[in-house]
């Protein structure tokens, strides 16, 4: 994933000969139509990038297709390369350089991104929480073959396939990821430390040349946890829905890994400069609502 960000910016440091970093947002997806593992990248761009040196962005009208196989087919293979050093995959990387003469596919979507990225961002969402195959896709089962269908990507015709039951769930579980690891990751201006240091030169950018880019801060401009909630189900998570007091996180507990969260041991370890407690703007002091059974500890409404 990591290598798929750097390859882009190789891309627009290569189309405007100089240094630039985009923001990314990558989704990996392992399996293909039919379930097999098929691992790729989803890749969601800034249409250019910020130049350090200049301090400004940098906006790109287009990047040539070619370019951007060859570029994704010699980051990809030299990552491979430098992680895992064998002669195995030495010989693998040299086939695939003869073979591939053309660079690896890469399937850019044409047209104006910026209109088009919440539609993109709910297509790639169903990869994270969906399994490879949802139920209405299997037609039958009769204890020993399972029988399913998918629309194939050759010939865009709807196929079946009938597989024995353990290759079928052999299918499936190959793309159960270890547990902790995120699906999504952001990377260049779009990683949250980087974005919250660029966000006001970035910001005076994009006024100076909003004409070309119109809508592209919507992409870049990365929500919070509340407002995602908000935007998703209409409910705020920091409102208390007793007395509509803000609330802020002060104890995480999950009945299977224990106290993920604790607030206090952070201030009593010295995260904060001041240990006193935050005024309550309201001028009403601050107390701790915690769940019988667990979950998530709330502050009502001044300590963090």
């Amino acid at each position: 994933m990591r290598c798929g960000g750097r390859c882009v910016d190789d891309g627009f440091s290569r189309v405007r000969g100089k240094h630039l970093k985009g923001g990314y947002i990558v989704v990996i997806q392992t399996h293909g139509r039919n379930g097999q593992y098929n691992p790729h990248l989803h890749i969601i761009a800034t249409s250019g990038g910020w130049d350090q040196q200049a301090r400004q962005w940098v906006h790109l009208d287009s990047i040539p297709y070619p370019m951007l196989r060859k570029q994704w087919q010699w980051s990809l293979l030299t990552m491979l390369r430098q992680t895992v050093k064998t002669q195995e995959v030495k010989r693998l990387v040299d086939a695939c350089y003869t073979r591939y003469r053309e660079g690896f596919v890469t399937n850019v979507q044409k047209g104006d991104v910026p209109s088009r990225y919440q539609s993109w961002a709910t297509y790639l969402a169903k990869y994270v929480v969906s399994p490879p195959i949802s139920l209405r896709r299997i037609d039958r089962y009769d204890g020993h073959r399972v029988t399913y269908h998918y629309r194939s990507q050759q010939s865009e015709r709807v196929e079946q396939e009938t597989v024995e039951v353990y290759t079928f769930i052999g299918r499936m579980v190959q793309h159960t990821f270890p547990k902790g690891f995120p699906r999504i990751r952001s990377y260049g201006v779009q990683a949250t430390k980087t974005f919250a240091t660029l966000k006001s030169l970035i910001q005076e950018a994009l006024a100076k040349v909003k004409g070309i880019v119109k809508g592209a801060i919507k992409i870049i401009a990365p929500m919070t946890y509340r407002q995602r909630c908000q935007q998703s189900t209409g409910r705020d998570p920091l409102r208390c829905p007793h007395c509509q007091s803000a609330m802020e996180v002060w104890r995480i507990w999950h009945p299977l890994s224990g106290v993920i969260h604790d607030e206090r041991r952070a201030i009593r370890r010295g995260k904060y400069a001041s240990q006193t407690s935050r005024a309550d703007p309201t001028g009403h002091p601050g107390r701790t609502v915690r769940p019988a059974a667990g979950g998530i500890s709330l502050s009502l409404p001044g300590l963090w």
